[in-house]
């Protein structure tokens, strides 16, 4: 079943490669803007080392989208769609911290393009434009589309027998977490702890490298000298971007407090909204007792709920140190889906060992928890639902083939928006892709 998408991908490593080693051509026109080989090709190459088939239709799939792209981009500035250059400068923002990433940081992507992080954004400025000009008429269009029962139950019924797509396996789960809480002794004494690090280094008693490899409780950073490299303001917390943007270059930070622990910070260079440096970071040190504390007030929680003198929700809301989980009645939500449901091929692994050898409606016995600040704790979960895996049905999995009649009524209205839109647009096509295209859809100039 097709997505309705459009395939805008900036910043790949192919994009430039491409560009030196073909002869470009032009292969389409709509309105005033030309769609180049390259364009497609660059699109291509993406798809495919991301993991997408080289199929033999892709050529023709891509330029549809591309041509759908700039008809949405034409009709955008007709229609006066607003896209403000901040939310355009947001945009390159995250996609060069993303792109950073993968090359091997800020500096390996200015090596790679020979080009300094501005300039890299001001070449890309008007592509991140366009895309995002896109993106809103394309909104405009669909947002207001919706699918009544009647026409789920219409198009599961038009899905060939050996079409209908198989589910896996998906869970829904519920936590108790308990932390302990830190008390304002054990705050100072970590502060404390890291005043004199700081001082050892000042005095050169130790090497900022040698106290982050040894004190630093930053698993990502102590191995490579405390250093982080080039970073956003916004990558990290508030209170580090406002340490980071205020100190002096290659002093020390005094010691300051975020939500991960204390930290100290040394900057080397700083450009614009970014900042290349090393911290050491010291943790909130939880003390055996108080985890023992912790575990036996779980256990005990555990059992006024297995004896029926505490039901689950109030538990949760009573106890619970989760604010997240506390306010969605313990439900643990996929983050990279946003749905209550996990599937068993890709849950969080630390999940599916405690529900593992539990039935729906049971719970695990207290396990040691660390969330992503790095605070420890206990907690329960429980196995709230189950589905086995199967053929999609109406009954079991409505909400996804809703999403799938919704995702093709709204292809079927982008079609028909085209073929409206194109008879008032100079739409014209190379004859090597003529025969992509749909002329029933597209309104295509003749020689």
């Amino acid at each position: 079943m097709k997505k309705l998408t459009l395939t805008i991908l900036l910043f790949s490593i192919s994009t430039l490669y491409i560009a030196q080693e073909v002869i470009d051509k032009v292969i389409a026109v709509v309105g005033e803007k030309p769609i180049l080989y390259s364009d497609l090709q660059n699109q291509k190459i993406q798809i495919i080392q991301q993991g997408g088939a080289n199929e033999d239709d892709l050529d023709c799939f891509l330029l549809d989208e591309l041509m759908m792209q700039q008809l949405l981009i034409h009709q955008a500035e007709i229609d006066s769609i607003e896209v403000t250059e901040d939310m355009v400068k947001a945009e390159l923002d995250q996609r060069i911290q993303y792109f950073s990433a993968q090359i091997g940081g800020v500096d390996k992507l200015e090596e790679f393009y020979d080009k300094s992080i501005q300039e890299i954004k001001e070449e890309f400025f008007e592509q991140i434009e366009d895309k995002m000009k896109a993106q809103k008429m394309q909104q405009e269009i669909t947002s207001s589309i919706i699918v009544s029962p009647k026409e789920v139950k219409e198009f599961f019924k038009s899905i060939p027998e050996d079409s209908i797509p198989f589910i896996n396996s998906q869970v829904k789960v519920s936590q108790l977490v308990i932390a302990p809480e830190l008390s304002e002794e054990q705050k100072k004494n970590t502060k404390e702890k890291l005043n004199k690090i700081r001082t050892r280094i000042l005095s050169n008693d130790i090497s900022f490298s040698t106290a982050a490899e040894f004190y630093s409780c930053d698993p990502g950073t102590k191995s490579n000298d405390g250093n982080f490299g080039w970073v956003d303001r916004g990558d990290f917390v508030p209170e580090f971007d406002a340490v980071a943007f205020s100190i002096p270059i290659g002093e020390i930070s005094h010691v300051f407090e975020s939500p991960f622990g204390y930290h100290i910070i040394k900057i080397d260079k700083r450009r614009g909204e970014q900042y290349n440096g090393s911290h050491i970071l010291l943790c909130n040190e939880t003390s055996e007792s108080e985890l023992v504390k912790v575990k036996e007030k779980i256990i005990s929680i555990k059992a006024d709920i297995d004896n029926k003198n505490m039901n689950w929700a109030d538990a949760i809301k009573e106890f619970s140190t989760d604010e997240i989980t506390r306010n969605t009645n313990g439900i643990i939500y996929n983050e990279s889906s946003g749905e209550m449901f996990w599937d068993m091929q890709n849950i969080d692994k630390n999940i599916f060992i405690g529900i593992k050898n539990i039935e729906i409606g049971e719970y695990s016995s207290p396990q040691y928890y660390e969330d992503s600040k790095g605070n420890i704790g206990y907690r329960i979960l429980k196995l709230e639902e189950r589905t086995n895996p199967h053929q999609a049905n109406l009954k079991d999995d409505y909400q996804i083939i809703q999403n799938f009649a919704l995702n093709n009524k709204q292809i079927e209205i982008m079609s028909e928006w085209i073929t409206k839109n194109s008879r008032n647009t100079y739409v014209k096509i190379n004859d090597n892709y003529k025969a992509c295209i749909s002329n029933k859809k597209w309104n295509i100039l003749s020689d």
